[in-house]
């Protein structure tokens, strides 16, 4: 390799400081969901409250007007211009087929009080991943957690 194209090592440091600041990008902040719920007082309460359960990563507890409860991941919504023809789709915690809930039948939502993915962003795992390099560890892994 020609000489003159070869890094020197403050060309390295220098590089090395450059790649760290572009890489750090302003984060968003996450709304805490967890044990939440929502006054469902108006109709546009009642859908804030279903795009915000939408999002979240845990699970839902829906109260239904007759009074039964169906705890699951809502994992899709159907909106329309009334209550009535949207839609709220969970997958139930105790079993494995899809229901779909009208919005015009909820009565109150209750977010779960644990949200699965809290602390496992891409931030947390470049933390641990610096924390195991700084203590000296090499070929670092960061593995999942299980999900069971």
């Amino acid at each position: 390799m020609n000489e003159a194209l070869q890094p020197t090592s403050s060309d390295q440091k220098h590089s090395a400081a450059s790649a760290e600041t572009l890489e750090v990008a302003p984060g968003s902040s996450q709304e805490r969901l967890e044990g939440w719920i929502p006054q469902l007082a108006s109709d546009g309460d009642v859908r804030e409250a279903l795009e915000k359960a939408f999002d979240y990563r845990g699970d839902i507890t829906i109260t239904r007007k007759d009074g039964s409860k169906l705890e699951g991941y809502v994992f899709d919504r159907r909106t329309s211009t009334s209550l009535t023809n949207s839609f709220v789709r969970v997958i139930p915690a105790s079993a494995r087929e899809k229901v779909s809930v009208p919005y015009s039948d909820i009565a109150a939502l209750k977010f779960s009080d644990r949200d699965p993915a809290a602390g496992k962003s891409f931030d947390a795992w470049v933390k641990k991943y610096w924390e195991k390099r700084t203590a000296g560890e090499k070929n670092i892994q960061i593995t999942p957690e299980s999900l069971e």
